[in-house]
């Protein structure tokens, strides 16, 4: 399919309905808000993406929350990456992910992370054919053993 993807304000309207189908999805495959850490806020968002079909209905979305240094290294986490049932299958994950790697650079990334989990393998199978590594858990999820980690050095 193709999309467009474009940056909106955190509390834009189609990021808010976007983030709650996410949030539902999760919440019927875990048993509820399972989440570990702190949850992304617009003060702490350095980027918001939807992608949108050719009729502009919004199918996708995804963030980067910037999280500093690390050993001399900028690093970030891909959050809220979602694409709407209807659109799986058709691209838009991966237009939606290239979107968000290259906005991780344009912001100065170097390390990009993320935080998935086990009732998600069709997400750890994506990340994995998409180039990203199964990583060590960090951060917020270093205990949680229902946390799986990826990371892509960004070139």
């Amino acid at each position: 399919m193709d999309c467009t993807i474009s940056r909106v304000a955190w509390d834009d309207d189609e990021a808010v309905a976007l983030r709650a189908a996410q949030r539902a999805e999760l919440d019927l495959r875990y048993g509820g808000d399972t989440e570990p850490g702190t949850k992304p806020t617009a003060a702490d968002v350095a980027a918001f993406l939807v992608a949108r079909d050719p009729d502009g209905a919004p199918v996708g979305c995804g963030a980067i929350r910037l999280l500093g240094d690390r050993d001399g290294v900028p690093w970030a986490e891909l959050k809220r990456m979602y694409v709407v049932p209807a659109a799986r299958g058709r691209g838009v994950a991966t237009a939606l992910l290239r979107a968000l790697e290259q906005t991780a650079r344009d912001l100065g990334v170097v390390d990009l992370v993320l935080e998935t989990g086990p009732e998600q393998p069709d997400a750890m199978r994506f990340y994995s054919r998409e180039g990203w590594t199964e990583i060590p858990r960090f951060g917020a999820y270093a205990d949680s053993e229902g946390s799986r980690c990826y990371g892509l050095t960004l070139a």
